[in-house]
């Protein structure tokens, strides 16, 4: 099978148009593309694009898309976006939303209740709470921990479509955060822009652990996309992935947000069951799945299931990954083992089966 961070490795090497611009577009049919990078911030992230495309430079228009999806949809900070609107009316009553925010939502509540509540979008409060990224991190009391899991669980939210109005309502005490898949929606949305481009032929996008790829490069060659070691440096390769066409992949590690105490590593991944950062066994989990939203919300649930119960919960969505434990054992699904190139020493890689 040739397919929150992947690093993004890539290989070196219009309605108006009608007939009277017929000759003009076949002239461009075997021109070779132009090649378009840039490296920018969005959605709170990283965000690093190559495209291959025969006609204008679409990267910054991906970023604005980017922030806009951010901003009116997905952001629990801003009042003005859906989850904001969600969430400031929670026990208040059913909030009205966009379509697009349904669609997001309902994908995620599908994913929670497949997980056991693996995956859950009602913990923001409690990633708040342990703020691991925070100057001076500490380990909440047991106490604080316990009163915030009183008002999480999906089972809270409530979604319902009448009349052609989309609405959701929370309950009292309850707030939703879909950072958790929000890369991954990212990737979504640049799909689909880029494939309303007739012009586009190839692209690989990354926004943060969530990486896209497209289409194909001129040479023929697969896009190459590095899993990043997740006990090495921040540029240490675990090894890379080879991938054609349309895809995604994301990667949930203990190694991107975290803080050391009384030398336990307490990372920013929560198991919603205890409200503590979740200990599998695992130290990195990546997942190619049908689109963004996907692979980003499965490598998360995965990650606090553990190597055997993400293995069944990948194979019920017909997604790969690629699981590594504290021992440096790398689990690697069967249609994704040719797929992929260990580079780092120290590991070993085993075939993973539900």
């Amino acid at each position: 099978m040739k397919n929150k961070r992947p690093v993004l490795l890539i290989s070196l090497a219009a309605g108006l148009l009608l007939i009277g611009c017929a000759k003009a577009e076949e002239a461009r049919v075997d021109k070779e593309p132009d090649v378009f990078d840039k490296s920018d911030i969005a959605m709170g992230t990283v965000v690093t694009e190559r495209i291959y495309t025969q006609g204008e430079d679409p990267t910054d228009q991906i970023l604005e898309l980017l922030s806009q999806t951010e901003h009116k949809y997905l952001s629990w900070r801003d009042a003005d976006s859906d989850i904001g609107k969600i969430n400031e009316q929670a026990g208040k009553g059913a909030a009205d939303v966009d379509g697009q925010t349904m669609g997001y939502l309902e994908e995620a509540l599908k994913l929670a209740e497949k997980s056991a509540g693996a995956f859950d979008p009602t913990i923001g409060q409690l990633a708040l709470l342990w703020d691991v990224e925070a100057e001076d991190p500490e380990v909440p009391s047991e106490k604080e921990i316990r009163q915030l899991l009183e008002d999480t669980g999906y089972e809270k939210i409530r979604v319902s479509s009448e009349n052609g109005t989309d609405q959701v309502e929370l309950e009292e005490g309850c707030s939703i955060d879909l950072g958790a898949v929000g890369k991954g929606v990212g990737c979504d949305e640049a799909a689909a822009f880029l494939k309303e481009d007739p012009h586009v032929q190839g692209a690989v996008i990354a926004v943060g652990g969530s990486v896209l790829t497209l289409g194909g490069k001129p040479d023929g060659t697969a896009w190459k996309v590095a899993v990043r070691d997740p006990r090495g440096g921040q540029e240490d390769l675990l090894g890379v992935l080879e991938l054609e066409g349309e895809q995604y992949v994301s990667t949930s590690g203990d190694y991107e947000k975290y803080f050391i105490q009384d030398g336990r590593r307490y990372h920013h991944i929560l198991d919603p069951a205890t409200g503590c950062p979740a200990d599998a066994g695992l130290i990195s989990v990546t997942v190619l799945g049908e689109n963004g939203a996907v692979s980003d919300g499965l490598s998360t649930a995965c990650f606090v299931l553990g190597k055997e119960k993400g293995a069944a919960l990948l194979e019920e969505y017909g997604a790969e990954g690629i699981f590594v434990d504290q021992e440096k054992n790398v689990y690697i699904t069967d249609d994704l083992m040719e797929d992929f190139r260990l580079e780092a020493s120290g590991y070993v890689v085993f075939p993973l089966s539900p």
